[in-house]
Formats: structure tokens, C-alpha cells, sequence
């Protein structure tokens, strides 16, 4: 079996290699949305190949961690085809691409895959770190602390997504404002969840020697969900196209979940 920091070369050799294909089919496709669908998913084969790599056989915070992984993984990428298949590409790369000119196709090999990349696999450093120890061999109280927030988040990602795609399926509410459910109590539940699934899995990796310092993973995640390209992307220009979102944005949490102001 590899050391520990092979395993991590092997991961990002892997994950670059598929970015790399993905910047091929985009440039025969025209549309770099389709790195979007791959996000989820590339943190299931992170965690697949972080599995399979590690010695020890099939440990239970190893299937625990590799289990939680897909679970979020491949419901996020099927998720986001769903909702991206058969629609022009997302407006932030057509303005990235309007930008470029000719020089897009190469230009967003570094500016869209190479970036993603290298996040989401410096993002997934507790899922690696908590697969390559084989100490402590048992669960404890790390891993429960760690299933109940991706339980937490997962539930509020993945509910959020449905309520969110019922509300856009009705065209009775064309141009209006979804401010129910758990949109009720937070402008963004899957941003949320997705913070909280995150979080979750770096406690699992505290159960292990030194997992604790891959807390720059959820870190990065949620300041990228809360400052960058999740509230602020997602918020900047709804005033405009949903009539009544200020009121929705005075009286309704940015991210944690809260009641409503009166």
C-alpha cells in the first residue's frame, strides 16, 4: 500500500486528469457549465480512490466516511444536471466567455477547471485524512458528532433543493418570491447544508490523529458558500428580477436558519 502523502498525490493526479477531460468535452460542447455537475461527484471519487488506496481493510470510519461522501456527492451531481440539462450555459460563463473572446477556450482551462480542481481537493482533505489513519479502529464520539451535522445539513441541502424545484416547476409563481418551507427561515437552506455536510465530515476526521487541522476544508467551504460564489453570485441582481425579495431579505436569514423578523 502507498504512504499517506502518495495517497494524496494519487488523488490529485486523478482529480486532475478528470478536470482536464471535462475542459475537453466543454470546448466540443461550448457550455463550461458541465464542470458544475462534476462537483459533488468528484468528492465521491476522491473518496473512492482515498478507499481503495488505504490499507486495512474495510474499517467502519473508512465506510463511513467513503458512505457519507457519495451519499452527498452523487445526489448534488445528479441535482444539478438535472436542473442544468437542456438549458444555455450559465450566464456567469457566457459573461466569462463574452469577456475572453477567443482566448475563452484556453482561458478557462485555468480560470473555471483548474481552480475547481484544486479547491475540491483541497477541500476534501478531511475525507482523506480520516481514511488514511488507522487509529482509533472504533467509531466514538467524533464520528457521531460528525454524522449528526451531515445529517443536519444533508437534510436541509436536500429538502431545500426539492421545495425550491416544486416552487420553480408552478408557473402560477412565475417572477415570485419561494419564502416558505425552509426558505422560511433562510434565504439559502442548501448553501446551509452544504456548509453543515462539511462541517460534519472534518469532526469525523477529529476522531483521527491530527484531523483536526483540516479545518481550513470547512472553513473554505463555507466562506465560498457565504461570501463568494454561493449568497452574494446567487443574491446579486434578484432585487431586480423578483418584486418583493428586499422584504425577503429584511425579515429572512442570510444563511443560518432563524425566524423570520416581524
Amino acid at each position: 500500500m502507498l504512504p499517506a502523502v502518495d495517497h494524496a498525490a494519487v488523488t490529485l493526479a486523478v482529480t486532475a486528469a478528470v478536470f482536464f477531460l471535462l475542459w475537453l468535452l466543454s470546448l466540443r460542447l461550448r457550455d463550461a457549465s458541465i464542470v458544475d455537475s462534476w462537483w459533488g461527484p468528484g468528492f465521491a471519487l476522491i473518496a473512492l480512490v482515498t478507499f481503495l488506496l488505504t490499507p486495512g481493510g474495510a474499517r467502519p470510519r473508512r465506510v463511513l466516511v467513503l458512505a457519507l461522501t457519495a451519499t452527498w456527492g452523487l445526489r448534488l451531481g445528479a441535482h444539478i444536471f438535472a436542473r442544468n440539462h437542456g438549458t444555455p450555459e450559465d450566464p456567469r460563463y457566457q459573461a466569462m466567455r463574452r469577456s475572453w473572446g477567443d482566448r475563452f477556450p484556453f482561458a478557462s482551462l485555468f480560470t473555471v477547471f483548474v481552480l475547481q480542481a484544486l479547491i475540491l481537493w483541497v477541500v476534501s482533505a478531511p475525507v482523506q485524512v480520516a481514511q488514511g489513519s488507522a487509529a482509533p479502529e472504533s467509531l466514538g464520539p467524533w464520528d457521531a458528532a460528525g454524522v449528526l451535522a451531515w445529517a443536519i445539513g444533508f437534510f436541509f441541502e436536500t429538502v431545500g433543493d426539492a421545495q425550491l424545484a416544486r416552487f420553480r416547476a408552478d408557473p402560477a409563481n412565475a417572477g415570485r418570491v419561494m419564502d416558505h418551507g425552509l426558505w422560511r427561515y433562510t434565504r439559502h437552506p442548501n448553501y446551509f447544508g452544504d456548509a453543515c455536510v462539511w462541517w460534519g465530515l472534518w469532526l469525523i476526521a477529529c476522531a483521527v490523529p491530527g484531523g483536526w487541522l483540516t479545518v481550513f476544508s470547512p472553513l473554505v467551504m463555507t466562506f465560498l458558500l457565504r461570501r463568494v460564489s454561493g449568497v452574494p453570485m446567487l443574491e446579486r441582481g434578484m432585487a431586480k428580477r423578483r418584486p418583493g425579495y428586499d422584504e425577503y431579505v429584511r425579515r429572512t436569514s442570510p444563511f443560518l436558519p432563524w425566524p423570520p423578523r416581524v
